[in-house]
């Protein structure tokens, strides 16, 4: 017994106390686990980020336009493949009126079909100097791709490019579109527009596709080069191509 105070009193006083320290203990317990609860929510109701690395949706590509050979075509690939026109070469034939080409190896097989940028002015016949002239002094009517039977073979441009020349003296190549041309001009765009009406672009050499001239165009013609046959747009076919009435005479011959 301590002096003074007596026991029972000491009990009951030392009962309340802890009765009063295990109640403040519960009351900070259940704070903590409101705490957490709410720091769970929080977490939950924050918008999800996307994962890093997602790809963005890429826009398909642009493919080239579907292209049917024309009735000129048709008869000039029909002649040049009856008559041996070609001499055993590959050969090119160029439909200025709907921008496109036909290729076709030496035994006359077709192998691509694609379309092509021309001359910005239509007409079938070289301005005469042209050929001496530099791009910027060409004037808007000599911007033109001439029609008819070239032999055309590979050889160096200006700036050391190698190219297939089918008019040397005119300076009328095949190529593809050059890494230099005018943004505004839309070559590109124009090669693979569904119309041939917006083709006419070039100074006067023929625009090709560049997966075509690398892998078709080019091991073709390397070496002893092929003939390009250039149909008009302004002129009569026959008055190009004369050996066209010929084999006109001599079809319908055989034919009766």
């Amino acid at each position: 017994m301590i002096e003074g105070v007596e026991w029972p009193s000491v009990q009951r006083a030392a009962m309340s106390g802890a009765r009063e320290w295990m109640t403040r203990i519960l009351s900070a317990l259940a704070g903590i686990s409101l705490l957490c609860a709410s720091a769970a929510d929080a977490r939950s109701a924050k918008p999800k980020r996307p994962p890093t690395g997602a790809r963005k949706a890429v826009p398909a590509p642009r493919t080239v336009p579907d292209i049917t050979p024309s009735a000129a075509a048709l008869r000039v690939a029909d002649w040049i493949a009856t008559s041996g026109d070609n001499q055993t070469l590959p050969y090119a034939i160029v439909d200025k009126t709907n921008a496109a080409l036909f290729l076709y190896d030496a035994d006359g097989n077709p192998l691509a079909q694609v379309p092509v940028l021309i001359g910005i002015a239509p007409g079938d016949d070289a301005t005469p100097g042209v050929g001496t002239k530099d791009l910027s002094e060409l004037g808007p009517a000599e911007k033109t791709t001439p029609a008819g039977r070239f032999l055309a073979k590979f050889g160096l441009a200006a700036g050391g490019v190698k190219v297939l020349w089918v008019d040397y003296a005119d300076s009328v190549a095949m190529h593809p579109i050059p890494s230099d041309a005018a943004k505004s001009e839309k070559r590109r765009d124009r090669m693979l527009s569904a119309t041939a009406e917006d083709n006419r672009i070039t100074f006067g050499c023929i625009n090709v596709p560049l997966a075509f001239y690398g892998k078709i165009l080019r091991p073709l013609f390397l070496g002893q080069g092929g003939y390009v046959y250039v149909l008009p747009d302004t002129k009569p076919l026959e008055d190009v191509f004369p050996r066209l009435r010929v084999h006109a005479l001599t079809y319908d011959r055989a034919a009766s």
